[in-house]
């Protein structure tokens, strides 16, 4: 799977799993396993809140992040490898054009890239985290 790929699979479905999670931790211990109702996963046309998963996910995390602004700590956020050989990987996928060995211009432009296509991609991003 490419980066992108992971980064938006982590993201998207994360609140497929959490809301997994929540029905498995209050379904009733005496209730039989057909009884209990499983989480749907999301649809690719169910919108969801990028920001709010990130948020939820930061808050779960022991590390300070500024995922908001830097693509290394969006990585970190999201448990990828935000080494720069990744980081340039990604910028392939995304069709980065400049010098990839200008890393603060190419990390700026990697995290507007990746809130533009978690948004085009069925994501609700807030202008915020995509300027």
């Amino acid at each position: 799977m490419s980066i992108f790929g992971s980064l938006m699979a982590k993201i998207m479905g994360h609140d497929a799993r959490k809301q997994e999670a929540d029905v498995n931790a209050t379904a009733p211990e005496t209730a039989p396993a057909a009884a209990t109702p499983a989480a749907a996963p999301v649809a690719a046309d169910e919108p969801v809140d990028v920001e709010a998963v990130l948020t939820t996910m930061a808050s779960d995390n022991k590390q300070t992040l500024d995922w908001r602004h830097s693509i290394v700590d969006l990585m970190k956020l999201v448990g990828i490898d935000s080494g720069i050989a990744n980081r340039k990987q990604l910028a392939q996928e995304l069709g980065y054009t400049g010098s990839t060995d200008d890393s603060a211009t190419m990390n700026i432009w990697l995290h507007k890239q990746v809130m533009s296509k978690l948004a085009e991609n069925g994501g609700i991003v807030p202008d915020s985290l995509m300027a």
